[in-house]
């Protein structure tokens, strides 16, 4: 199983630390990540395998929140399944 999971905020040093590091503590392996820095704005988007989550999909969504909080973030974080079936035609 896998997770999308989409960060977007005003750029700041360890971002992508802080989000991996949660990653790992809740036991999602990242598989892909994407990241980009728009001015002063920064977009990423990671591909997480979810198999090996130390807790339920929903508490690992409602972690991903709050770290996203603390920092001044936006995380999202999306199971694969709904993903793909918002993006079929």
């Amino acid at each position: 199983m896998k997770a999308v999971i989409s960060v977007t905020g005003k750029d700041g040093v360890g971002i992508v630390a802080k989000v991996s590091v949660k990653c790992a503590e809740c036991g999602a392996n990242i598989i892909d990540i994407s990241q980009t820095v728009l001015d002063e704005y920064f977009a990423m988007i990671m591909i997480a395998d979810i198999s090996a989550l130390n807790m339920t999909f929903g508490d690992f969504v409602d972690h991903m929140a709050v770290i996203g909080k603390e920092s001044g973030l936006q995380i999202h974080t999306m199971h694969e399944d709904i993903f793909n079936s918002m993006h079929k035609i």
